[in-house]
Protein backbone atom coordinates (compact mmCIF):
# COMPACT_ATOMS: atom_id res chain seq x y z
CA UNK A 1 0.00 0.00 0.00
CA UNK A 2 1.00 3.28 -1.30
CA UNK A 3 1.47 5.90 0.96
CA UNK A 4 -0.82 8.67 -0.76
CA UNK A 5 -3.46 5.85 0.10
CA UNK A 6 -2.49 4.92 3.57
CA UNK A 7 -3.03 8.78 4.06
CA UNK A 8 -6.42 8.00 2.09
CA UNK A 9 -7.87 5.30 4.54
CA UNK A 10 -6.49 7.37 7.35
CA UNK A 11 -8.20 10.24 6.78
CA UNK A 12 -11.56 8.53 5.52
CA UNK A 13 -14.21 8.41 8.27
CA UNK A 14 -16.00 5.40 9.25
CA UNK A 15 -18.44 3.43 6.78
CA UNK A 16 -21.62 2.81 7.28
CA UNK A 17 -21.47 -0.90 7.07
CA UNK A 18 -18.88 -0.44 9.87
CA UNK A 19 -20.75 0.40 12.45
CA UNK A 20 -22.02 -2.94 13.28
CA UNK A 21 -18.16 -4.90 13.68
CA UNK A 22 -16.83 -1.53 15.22
CA UNK A 23 -19.42 -2.40 17.94
CA UNK A 24 -18.70 -5.74 18.25
CA UNK A 25 -15.10 -5.40 18.82
CA UNK A 26 -15.59 -2.45 21.80
CA UNK A 27 -18.06 -4.64 23.40
CA UNK A 28 -14.92 -7.89 23.45
CA UNK A 29 -12.78 -5.07 25.21
CA UNK A 30 -12.15 -6.68 28.98
CA UNK A 31 -12.13 -3.51 31.13
CA UNK A 32 -10.29 -5.32 33.70
CA UNK A 33 -7.60 -6.17 31.39
CA UNK A 34 -7.01 -3.01 29.98
CA UNK A 35 -7.04 -1.68 33.72
CA UNK A 36 -3.97 -3.92 34.62
CA UNK A 37 -2.03 -3.09 31.78
CA UNK A 38 -2.48 0.18 32.60
CA UNK A 39 -1.17 0.25 35.87
CA UNK A 40 1.81 -1.95 34.43
CA UNK A 41 2.55 0.69 32.31
CA UNK A 42 2.85 3.95 33.94
CA UNK A 43 5.16 2.41 36.12
CA UNK A 44 8.26 3.78 33.96
CA UNK A 45 6.38 7.34 33.68
CA UNK A 46 8.24 10.08 36.13
CA UNK A 47 6.29 10.43 38.93
CA UNK A 48 4.23 6.97 39.39
CA UNK A 49 7.64 5.85 40.27
CA UNK A 50 6.62 5.23 42.97
CA UNK A 51 3.05 5.64 42.75
CA UNK A 52 1.80 8.57 44.41
CA UNK A 53 -1.65 7.56 44.99
CA UNK A 54 -2.48 3.92 46.25
CA UNK A 55 -2.62 1.37 43.43
CA UNK A 56 -6.21 1.01 44.00
CA UNK A 57 -7.25 4.00 43.02
CA UNK A 58 -5.15 4.13 40.36
CA UNK A 59 -6.82 0.98 38.89
CA UNK A 60 -10.31 2.39 40.10
CA UNK A 61 -10.23 5.01 38.30
CA UNK A 62 -8.28 3.53 35.40
CA UNK A 63 -11.41 1.08 34.87
CA UNK A 64 -13.90 4.22 35.25
CA UNK A 65 -11.59 6.06 32.29
CA UNK A 66 -11.55 3.21 30.01
CA UNK A 67 -15.44 3.31 30.75
CA UNK A 68 -15.70 6.22 29.50
CA UNK A 69 -13.76 6.06 26.56
CA UNK A 70 -15.05 2.67 24.70
CA UNK A 71 -18.66 4.67 25.31
CA UNK A 72 -16.71 7.75 23.86
CA UNK A 73 -15.68 5.80 20.80
CA UNK A 74 -19.20 4.17 20.66
CA UNK A 75 -21.11 7.26 20.06
CA UNK A 76 -18.06 9.00 17.81
CA UNK A 77 -16.58 11.21 20.84
CA UNK A 78 -17.05 12.04 24.63
CA UNK A 79 -19.56 13.70 25.85
CA UNK A 80 -19.10 17.19 27.17
CA UNK A 81 -18.55 16.27 30.62
CA UNK A 82 -16.82 13.28 32.30
CA UNK A 83 -17.27 13.18 36.01
CA UNK A 84 -13.93 10.75 35.92
CA UNK A 85 -12.14 12.81 34.26
CA UNK A 86 -12.76 15.69 36.60
CA UNK A 87 -11.84 12.98 39.51
CA UNK A 88 -8.45 12.33 37.71
CA UNK A 89 -7.53 15.80 37.36
CA UNK A 90 -8.51 17.00 40.97
CA UNK A 91 -6.87 13.90 42.48
CA UNK A 92 -3.49 14.08 40.48
CA UNK A 93 -3.45 17.66 41.49
CA UNK A 94 -3.72 16.86 45.03
CA UNK A 95 -1.28 14.13 44.98
CA UNK A 96 1.14 16.72 43.22
CA UNK A 97 1.31 14.32 40.41
CA UNK A 98 3.34 16.77 37.69
CA UNK A 99 0.97 17.51 34.83
CA UNK A 100 3.33 16.15 32.26
CA UNK A 101 3.39 13.14 33.99
CA UNK A 102 -0.75 12.80 34.33
CA UNK A 103 -0.60 13.73 30.18
CA UNK A 104 2.33 10.77 29.60
CA UNK A 105 -0.13 8.67 32.07
CA UNK A 106 -3.37 9.14 29.79
CA UNK A 107 -1.24 8.45 26.42
CA UNK A 108 -1.03 5.42 27.37
CA UNK A 109 -4.63 4.74 27.00
CA UNK A 110 -4.47 4.72 23.28
CA UNK A 111 -1.53 2.71 23.10
CA UNK A 112 -3.68 0.14 25.37
CA UNK A 113 -6.81 0.50 24.01
CA UNK A 114 -5.38 0.41 20.09
CA UNK A 115 -3.26 -3.24 21.18
CA UNK A 116 -6.68 -4.57 23.23
CA UNK A 117 -8.48 -3.97 19.52
CA UNK A 118 -6.14 -5.33 17.12
CA UNK A 119 -6.46 -8.23 19.60
CA UNK A 120 -9.39 -9.33 19.42
CA UNK A 121 -9.88 -7.99 15.65
CA UNK A 122 -9.61 -10.35 12.73
CA UNK A 123 -7.25 -9.90 9.63
CA UNK A 124 -10.04 -8.32 7.89
CA UNK A 125 -11.04 -5.93 10.41
CA UNK A 126 -7.57 -4.19 9.50
CA UNK A 127 -8.98 -1.29 7.19
CA UNK A 128 -12.14 -0.40 9.67
CA UNK A 129 -9.49 -0.20 12.37
CA UNK A 130 -7.42 2.27 10.69
CA UNK A 131 -10.95 4.16 9.65
CA UNK A 132 -11.70 4.51 13.09
CA UNK A 133 -8.60 5.73 14.60
CA UNK A 134 -9.31 9.23 14.25
CA UNK A 135 -12.37 8.42 16.71
CA UNK A 136 -10.01 6.63 19.34
CA UNK A 137 -7.36 9.39 18.94
CA UNK A 138 -9.76 12.00 19.24
CA UNK A 139 -11.95 10.68 22.10
CA UNK A 140 -8.59 10.09 23.74
CA UNK A 141 -7.56 13.77 23.44
CA UNK A 142 -11.26 14.87 24.76
CA UNK A 143 -10.41 12.92 27.88
CA UNK A 144 -6.52 14.27 28.15
CA UNK A 145 -8.10 17.89 27.59
CA UNK A 146 -11.09 17.57 30.50
CA UNK A 147 -8.38 16.15 32.87
CA UNK A 148 -6.00 18.89 32.04
CA UNK A 149 -8.41 21.15 32.77
CA UNK A 150 -9.48 19.87 35.85
CA UNK A 151 -6.26 19.57 36.52
CA UNK A 152 -4.54 22.84 36.41
CA UNK A 153 -8.52 24.20 37.90
CA UNK A 154 -7.74 22.39 41.20
CA UNK A 155 -4.13 23.58 41.82
CA UNK A 156 -5.40 27.22 40.96
CA UNK A 157 -7.54 26.04 43.53
CA UNK A 158 -4.82 25.04 45.80
CA UNK A 159 -3.10 28.18 45.23
CA UNK A 160 -6.27 29.83 46.71
CA UNK A 161 -6.27 28.13 49.69
CA UNK A 162 -2.61 28.77 50.10
CA UNK A 163 -2.58 32.39 49.95
CA UNK A 164 -5.86 32.44 51.79
CA UNK A 165 -4.43 30.78 54.91
CA UNK A 166 -0.96 32.94 54.50
CA UNK A 167 -3.04 35.89 54.27
CA UNK A 168 -4.89 35.01 57.79
CA UNK A 169 -1.89 34.00 58.99
CA UNK A 170 -0.02 37.48 58.51
CA UNK A 171 -3.36 39.00 59.07
CA UNK A 172 -2.67 37.68 62.47
CA UNK A 173 0.77 39.22 62.87
CA UNK A 174 -1.20 42.58 62.64
CA UNK A 175 -3.36 42.03 65.05
CA UNK A 176 -4.56 44.10 68.64
CA UNK A 177 -3.49 42.59 70.47
CA UNK A 178 -0.68 40.92 69.23
CA UNK A 179 -0.49 37.36 69.12
CA UNK A 180 1.34 35.60 72.42
CA UNK A 181 4.18 33.89 72.29
CA UNK A 182 2.82 30.29 71.45
CA UNK A 183 0.83 31.38 68.47
CA UNK A 184 3.55 33.48 67.34
CA UNK A 185 5.71 30.29 67.27
CA UNK A 186 2.55 28.37 65.56
CA UNK A 187 2.63 31.33 62.38
CA UNK A 188 6.48 31.19 62.38
CA UNK A 189 6.15 27.51 61.62
CA UNK A 190 3.37 28.18 59.49
CA UNK A 191 4.75 30.64 57.11
CA UNK A 192 8.16 28.81 57.53
CA UNK A 193 9.82 32.04 58.87
CA UNK A 194 12.48 31.54 62.55
CA UNK A 195 10.29 33.56 65.26
CA UNK A 196 13.54 35.49 65.69
CA UNK A 197 15.10 36.27 62.46
CA UNK A 198 15.56 39.35 61.62
CA UNK A 199 13.08 41.17 59.18
CA UNK A 200 12.63 44.12 56.88
CA UNK A 201 9.49 45.69 56.46
CA UNK A 202 8.52 48.41 53.13
CA UNK A 203 5.54 50.13 52.54
CA UNK A 204 3.87 52.13 49.34
CA UNK A 205 0.66 54.17 48.85
CA UNK A 206 -1.12 55.37 45.83
CA UNK A 207 0.74 55.48 42.65
CA UNK A 208 4.48 54.00 44.68
CA UNK A 209 2.39 50.70 45.07
CA UNK A 210 2.30 49.31 41.88
CA UNK A 211 6.52 49.59 41.46
CA UNK A 212 6.72 48.15 45.05
CA UNK A 213 4.46 45.41 43.41
CA UNK A 214 7.01 44.75 40.87
CA UNK A 215 9.93 44.60 43.09
CA UNK A 216 7.98 42.12 44.81
CA UNK A 217 7.82 39.77 41.77
CA UNK A 218 11.36 40.41 40.74
CA UNK A 219 12.55 39.23 44.54
CA UNK A 220 10.67 36.54 44.70
CA UNK A 221 11.76 35.30 41.41
CA UNK A 222 15.26 35.64 43.30
CA UNK A 223 14.12 33.46 45.78
CA UNK A 224 13.25 35.42 48.30
CA UNK A 225 9.45 34.53 50.39
CA UNK A 226 7.95 38.21 50.55
CA UNK A 227 4.36 38.42 52.57
CA UNK A 228 2.19 41.43 52.09
CA UNK A 229 -0.43 42.79 53.88
CA UNK A 230 -2.90 45.88 53.60
CA UNK A 231 -2.48 48.26 56.68
CA UNK A 232 -5.25 50.81 55.57
CA UNK A 233 -4.22 52.67 52.03
CA UNK A 234 -0.70 51.38 52.76
CA UNK A 235 0.68 48.14 51.22
CA UNK A 236 3.14 46.52 53.54
CA UNK A 237 5.76 44.09 52.27
CA UNK A 238 7.87 41.72 54.74
CA UNK A 239 10.84 39.34 54.30
CA UNK A 240 13.58 38.07 55.61
CA UNK A 241 16.86 40.66 56.73
CA UNK A 242 19.79 38.42 55.06
CA UNK A 243 22.99 39.69 54.62
CA UNK A 244 24.16 37.92 50.52
CA UNK A 245 26.77 40.09 48.44
CA UNK A 246 26.39 39.12 44.79
CA UNK A 247 23.39 37.61 45.03
CA UNK A 248 20.22 37.74 43.07
CA UNK A 249 18.55 38.33 46.02
CA UNK A 250 21.23 41.29 47.20
CA UNK A 251 20.43 42.85 43.43
CA UNK A 252 17.01 43.08 43.44
CA UNK A 253 16.82 44.05 47.25
CA UNK A 254 19.34 47.21 45.81
CA UNK A 255 17.35 47.86 43.22
CA UNK A 256 14.16 47.66 45.44
CA UNK A 257 15.09 50.56 47.72
CA UNK A 258 15.38 53.33 44.81
CA UNK A 259 11.67 53.35 44.80
CA UNK A 260 9.35 55.96 46.74
CA UNK A 261 9.00 53.58 49.80
CA UNK A 262 9.09 53.63 53.75
CA UNK A 263 11.34 50.79 55.24
CA UNK A 264 12.04 49.65 58.51
CA UNK A 265 13.74 47.07 60.52
CA UNK A 266 12.28 44.30 62.67
CA UNK A 267 15.84 43.18 64.38
CA UNK A 268 14.09 40.94 67.11
CA UNK A 269 11.87 39.04 64.23
CA UNK A 270 7.73 38.85 64.45
CA UNK A 271 7.23 40.28 67.43
CA UNK A 272 8.31 43.29 66.75
CA UNK A 273 7.00 43.36 62.79
CA UNK A 274 3.83 45.64 63.22
CA UNK A 275 5.88 48.50 65.18
CA UNK A 276 8.33 48.30 62.02
CA UNK A 277 5.27 47.80 59.43
CA UNK A 278 3.72 50.69 60.92
CA UNK A 279 7.35 53.08 60.95
CA UNK A 280 7.46 51.77 57.09
CA UNK A 281 3.78 53.38 56.74
CA UNK A 282 4.71 56.83 58.43
CA UNK A 283 7.55 57.33 56.84
CA UNK A 284 6.27 56.32 53.50
CA UNK A 285 3.73 59.33 53.67
CA UNK A 286 6.69 61.57 53.91
CA UNK A 287 7.32 61.75 50.71
CA UNK A 288 6.92 65.32 48.57
CA UNK A 289 6.30 65.11 45.26
CA UNK A 290 9.96 64.60 43.40
CA UNK A 291 11.45 62.78 46.11
CA UNK A 292 12.80 59.24 45.02
CA UNK A 293 14.81 56.72 46.78
CA UNK A 294 13.84 54.61 50.66
CA UNK A 295 12.29 56.53 52.84
CA UNK A 296 14.24 54.82 56.01
CA UNK A 297 14.34 55.87 59.57
CA UNK A 298 17.71 57.40 59.18
CA UNK A 299 16.30 59.83 56.83
CA UNK A 300 12.81 60.58 57.70
CA UNK A 301 13.20 60.96 61.63
CA UNK A 302 13.14 64.70 61.70
CA UNK A 303 9.75 64.95 59.71
CA UNK A 304 8.04 62.43 61.55
CA UNK A 305 9.46 63.89 64.92
CA UNK A 306 7.97 67.53 63.46
CA UNK A 307 4.90 65.90 62.56
CA UNK A 308 4.34 64.57 65.90
CA UNK A 309 5.08 67.56 67.78
CA UNK A 310 2.49 69.64 65.18
CA UNK A 311 0.03 66.94 65.68
CA UNK A 312 0.26 67.60 69.64
CA UNK A 313 -0.42 71.19 68.85
CA UNK A 314 3.18 72.02 70.19
CA UNK A 315 5.16 74.53 68.72
CA UNK A 316 8.78 73.89 67.34
CA UNK A 317 9.97 77.09 65.73
CA UNK A 318 7.67 79.67 66.55
CA UNK A 319 10.26 81.51 67.85
CA UNK A 320 12.58 81.22 65.92
CA UNK A 321 11.30 82.55 63.04
CA UNK A 322 9.51 85.12 65.48
CA UNK A 323 13.13 86.43 65.95
CA UNK A 324 14.40 85.94 62.35
CA UNK A 325 11.51 88.42 61.33
CA UNK A 326 13.32 91.12 62.42
CA UNK A 327 16.21 90.99 60.34
CA UNK A 328 16.15 92.34 57.01
CA UNK A 329 15.52 89.96 53.78
CA UNK A 330 19.51 89.25 53.12
CA UNK A 331 20.08 89.04 56.46
CA UNK A 332 18.09 86.09 57.48
CA UNK A 333 18.30 84.12 53.99
CA UNK A 334 22.35 84.43 54.81
CA UNK A 335 21.75 83.11 58.44
CA UNK A 336 19.39 80.41 57.59
CA UNK A 337 21.54 79.20 54.66
CA UNK A 338 24.43 79.09 57.40
CA UNK A 339 22.74 77.09 59.89
CA UNK A 340 20.94 74.81 57.28
CA UNK A 341 24.02 74.05 56.08
CA UNK A 342 26.32 73.61 58.93
CA UNK A 343 23.51 70.92 60.54
CA UNK A 344 23.88 68.81 57.02
CA UNK A 345 27.96 69.15 56.99
CA UNK A 346 28.05 69.34 60.89
CA UNK A 347 31.53 70.83 59.52
CA UNK A 348 32.34 75.01 59.25
CA UNK A 349 35.10 74.30 56.77
CA UNK A 350 32.61 71.99 54.84
CA UNK A 351 30.04 74.58 55.21
CA UNK A 352 31.91 77.33 53.91
CA UNK A 353 33.36 75.54 50.83
CA UNK A 354 29.94 74.63 49.98
CA UNK A 355 28.46 78.63 50.64
CA UNK A 356 32.05 79.55 48.79
CA UNK A 357 32.69 82.01 52.39
CA UNK A 358 34.94 82.08 54.51
CA UNK A 359 35.35 79.81 57.14
CA UNK A 360 35.16 83.14 59.88
CA UNK A 361 32.20 84.23 58.11
CA UNK A 362 30.16 81.47 58.52
CA UNK A 363 31.28 81.37 61.99
CA UNK A 364 30.14 84.68 62.84
CA UNK A 365 27.00 84.11 60.77
CA UNK A 366 26.47 81.30 63.01
CA UNK A 367 27.34 83.21 65.79
CA UNK A 368 24.68 86.33 64.85
CA UNK A 369 21.88 83.61 64.39
CA UNK A 370 22.13 82.51 67.98
CA UNK A 371 22.45 85.49 69.06
CA UNK A 372 19.23 86.44 67.66
CA UNK A 373 17.31 83.34 68.02
CA UNK A 374 18.60 82.07 71.61
CA UNK A 375 18.84 78.88 69.54
CA UNK A 376 23.11 77.50 68.82
CA UNK A 377 23.24 74.97 65.68
CA UNK A 378 27.02 74.36 67.02
CA UNK A 379 24.89 72.63 70.33
CA UNK A 380 23.48 69.52 69.40
CA UNK A 381 20.73 69.63 72.21
CA UNK A 382 19.28 73.20 70.32
CA UNK A 383 20.32 72.45 67.04
CA UNK A 384 17.62 69.12 66.90
CA UNK A 385 14.69 71.96 67.34
CA UNK A 386 16.16 73.45 63.99
CA UNK A 387 16.52 69.83 62.54
CA UNK A 388 13.01 68.90 63.66
CA UNK A 389 11.48 72.37 62.72
CA UNK A 390 13.42 72.42 59.41
CA UNK A 391 12.98 68.55 58.41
Amino acid sequence: MTGTSSERILGDAPLAEDRARWLELLDMLDLDELTTQFAVLIRDIPGYDPPPVPISEIKRTGRLSFQALVDGMRLGGLEETVEVASDVGVSRARADIPLNSLMTAIRQDFAVIWSALTSVSRLDDAELLIRHTGILLRTVDEYASQTQRAYLAERQRMRDEVASVQRGLVAALFHDPPPGDERLRAIAGELGIPVEAPLVAAAARGDDVAPLRVAIAELERAGARVFIHHMGDTLIAFTRRVELPGSRVQERITSLLALRIGVAVSPSGLADLRQAAITARDLARLFTPGEAGAMTLGRGWARLAAQSLLASGRPILEDVNAALARCGTAERARLEEAAKSYLRTGSVGLSASELFCHRNTLSNRLRRFAELTGVDPLVPEQAARLVVGWA
